[in-house]
């Protein structure tokens, strides 16, 4: 069984008469790529977060982003007005003494000043805690149920893709005793352009042509391709987080494809070929997003 890197999971809930929502957003990537965006009063959590995200996530770019649907009212927002006074009085007096023509709002700058604007957060109880898991937990599941079914979808593309190979495969076998043939006519002409017919050894003749056809046998490749496209199909089947594994193995398909058309010498097999190889392509595009 196979899974995709791409997954979305949400997950709500109640936590103090206030909605609590989780967001879980997972795209492909080589390594685990995890971008978090947590409420302040979870803010202290967020290293259990990233911890449960990581054996959930595995590997891809996530992003989790944990909220209150109220806009964020988990926090109390006090004004220290005495230092506020004065740090306008002090820009006010500070635009006078350098002669400062311009209209400036002393407000909002004295607002904006340290320590002028705090807030303070509850404290987290053992329920908002276990909530919060509970609820994280939820969103994950929905995420890797939603990388299961695109898995399928994956799957059932390369499954396709795969099996054509191995039916492009099959067409090449009626092509190969043409192309000894055509060996034989090649070499054979070539030694009556170039050596009387009465001076050609028949027994050395056929001892070269027997040379060049076991130099461009075609039959170890042919099992070897047949062997890991079938390898390939029951990785995927029997084997999860197979992303890399099949990536592999996709690797030793295309060796074998390769060889395969350097050592055809036929122009039929060549178009095979290249046909294994768009198919194989196709494939490797669609393994960089499997889990």
């Amino acid at each position: 069984m196979i899974r995709s890197m791409t997954g979305f999971g949400k997950a709500v809930s109640e936590i103090r008469d206030k909605k609590l929502v989780i967001e879980v957003r997972s795209l492909n990537s080589r390594q685990l790529d995890l971008n978090t965006r947590i409420c302040r009063f979870f803010r202290d959590k967020e290293s259990e977060i990233r911890s449960l995200a990581t054996k959930n996530i595995e590997r891809g770019k996530a992003d989790i982003a944990v909220y209150f649907e109220n806009n964020g009212t988990d926090s109390v927002v006090s004004i220290n007005k005495e230092l506020f006074k004065r740090y306008y009085n002090e820009l006010k007096e500070l635009s006078k003494d350098v002669n400062n023509e311009a209209l400036t709002n002393y407000f909002s700058l004295a607002l904006n000043m340290p320590e002028v604007l705090s807030t303070s957060s509850e404290e987290i109880s053992e329920e908002d805690h276990d909530a919060l898991f509970s609820t994280l937990s939820d969103a994950f599941t929905q995420m890797n149920e939603f990388r299961v079914q695109e898995g399928n979808v994956l799957a059932k593309d390369i499954s396709k893709r795969i099996n054509l190979i191995l039916e492009l495969l099959e067409k090449v076998t009626p092509f190969e005793q043409e192309r000894i043939d055509l060996l034989r006519e090649k070499i054979s002409k070539n030694m009556e352009t170039f050596i009387d017919k009465e001076h050609v050894d028949n027994v050395r003749f056929e001892q070269e042509l027997f040379y060049y056809i076991e130099k461009l046998d075609i039959t170890e490749e042919k099992v070897r391709l047949a062997k890991h496209c079938n390898y390939f199909l029951n990785t995927m089947e029997n084997e999860e987080s197979t992303g890399r594994k099949l990536g592999f193995i996709a690797q030793e398909i295309g060796r074998e494809i390769n060889t395969l058309g350097s050592k055809s010498n036929h122009a039929e097999i060549q178009k095979i070929v290249v046909m294994m190889k768009d198919e194989l392509e196709k494939i490797k595009e669609q393994l960089l997003n499997i889990l």
